[in-house]
């Protein structure tokens, strides 16, 4: 029995065949790679290479935090700047249109970073919208921190809820007008007091939902009301912890 031709791992070629010189691609491997031709291109460029830092450096300040390798004041600070430079920069509408969404940036770059996707959702640092449950818990904390308020971040913090609902009844239902009214309420209420009071969660609900909105996007009529209603009740269950 005559044995079959070892077959070759890869197709070989024709001795027949001749390489065009004319579809050859001339490379000079010296030749630096440009990965944009123009200003604009290159700003573009670096916008993006900018978000995908500041998404792996505060994914990589949310684990020291829970690590407690940071204080907590340099934490917020850090955050703060972080979560403000991300916003700075999709403001720009090219960027924005490249940059799509962050699930579809992730996916594009294959990044991961789940704790710089929540803190990103939340728009706020942790210290803020979750604060710690080492001034929280027990009625000797809670005494605690009602008593160390000053009488001036008592009146700030009730001023910024009255502020916001004012707004909510002149009509402002925008995401650029409720969002930063909104956020100076928690950080002004956790000034004066980290106890859960009553609705305090719902105004971190609110702020993850404006802040999922775009700019000029605005709140409908019931969403408004529920708004309203939920916030009040905030503002209610924050003057009780005052008592």
């Amino acid at each position: 029995m005559t044995a079959s031709p070892r077959q070759l791992p890869y197709a070989p070629i024709p001795y027949s065949y001749l390489p065009n010189p004319a579809l050859t691609a001339t490379i000079n491997l010296d030749e630096e790679v440009k990965l944009s031709t123009t200003a604009a291109e290159r700003d573009l460029h670096d916008s993006l290479a900018e978000i995908y830092s500041i998404i792996i450096t505060l994914d990589g300040l949310e684990k020291a935090y829970i690590r407690d390798s940071i204080p907590e004041s340099e934490y917020t600070e850090l955050c703060s700047r972080l979560l403000n430079q991300y916003k700075s920069i999709l403001k720009d509408d090219i960027v924005s249109r490249e940059f799509v969404d962050l699930e579809t940036f992730k996916n594009k770059w294959d990044i991961e970073c789940p704790r710089a996707t929540e803190r990103l959702r939340v728009n706020l640092p942790a210290t803020i919208a979750e604060p710690s449950a080492t001034h929280v818990g027990s009625s000797n904390n809670v005494s605690q921190s009602r008593n160390s308020a000053t009488g001036s971040q008592i009146l700030l913090a009730t001023e910024n809820f009255i502020t916001f609902l004012d707004a909510l009844r002149l009509n402002m239902l925008s995401k650029d007008s409720l969002h930063p009214l909104l956020s100076e309420v928690i950080q002004s209420v956790n000034q004066v007091t980290t106890t859960d009071f009553e609705n305090r969660g719902k105004i971190i609900s609110w702020l993850i939902r404006l802040n999922g909105m775009k700019a000029t996007e605005e709140l409908g009529e019931e969403e408004a009301r529920q708004l309203t209603f939920e916030m009040e009740g905030a503002y209610a269950g924050f003057k009780a912890t005052l008592n």
